[in-house]
């Protein structure tokens, strides 16, 4: 499914004020949710056995959702360890879990990750996971990732990719910044404001920032092949990588 109104009519009727909100608040998260979803039908098309999915950070079930309905070729497991949004995919979710079509973890990332057998998943999917991530525990994230795809598997990520250029990078978050300001105090929700002011500083500092040029070699360090960055919207883009067929 690509088509963006059909997209946030179907997201809204099962994820419902989640999603609207941060449709609203953040409308490009939820467009790389809808990007990772996409990478995951074409990926499924060139595929003839069911394909086994790993995804990090399911959060409440946005992007969950976005691989489920790309594919009825895969099964996924969802991993968070954030208890309270997990409880919300679950049940936002129930009818694909009951199918046996979706599995939850509430193990933190890297654990869950050394759990899976190597050369044993087809495809590893997220957003707006990783670069939450301190940089030494995403190194070992994206090591346990490369690990447990098989050969020719591949890496679907959409996520903040810090442009290189940090002046420009600065006034993107500016621009970002006057919008939150813009939509949340229309909104009269001075609350979520402060919640993802703290969230944005935390993303911007140092040991956390997942700056592009640094990001993509670091996959590339890691063994993938085929890297490839696209649909840049702002701080926000698409990255696929592969793990090289033997």
């Amino acid at each position: 499914m690509t088509d963006k109104s059909q997209y946030d009519a179907l997201f809204s009727g099962v994820i419902g004020q989640d999603y609207d909100t941060l449709n609203l608040i953040c409308p490009l998260a939820t467009e790389m949710s809808r990007l990772v979803g996409v990478a995951v039908g074409e990926y499924s098309a060139q595929a003839v056995d069911p394909l086994s999915v790993v995804e990090l950070g399911g959060g409440t079930g946005i992007t969950t959702l976005a691989l489920l309905t790309a594919t009825d070729k895969c099964t996924i497991l969802s991993i968070d360890n954030e208890p309270v949004m997990q409880e919300q995919a679950k049940q936002h979710l129930h009818k694909w879990a009951a199918e046996g079509r979706l599995v939850f973890s509430g193990e933190d990332a890297l654990t869950a990750l050394k759990n899976i057998a190597a050369d044993s998943v087809d495809i590893v999917a997220s957003a707006y996971t990783l670069h939450n991530f301190l940089n030494s525990y995403r190194q070992q994230v994206i090591q346990e990732i490369f690990r447990i795809l098989k050969p020719g598997g591949q890496f679907i990520n959409g996520d903040r990719y810090g442009l290189d250029d940090v002046s420009q990078h600065t006034r993107t978050i500016q621009h970002e910044v006057s919008g939150y300001f813009k939509v949340l105090t229309e909104l009269g929700k001075l609350d979520v404001l402060e919640h993802w002011i703290v969230h944005l500083f935390n993303d911007e500092s140092e040991n956390h920032v997942m700056r592009e040029s640094p990001a993509l070699e670091q996959l590339q360090d890691s063994g993938f092949a085929n890297i490839t960055l696209t649909h840049r919207l702002e701080v926000n883009a698409l990255v696929t990588a592969t793990k090289p067929r033997l």
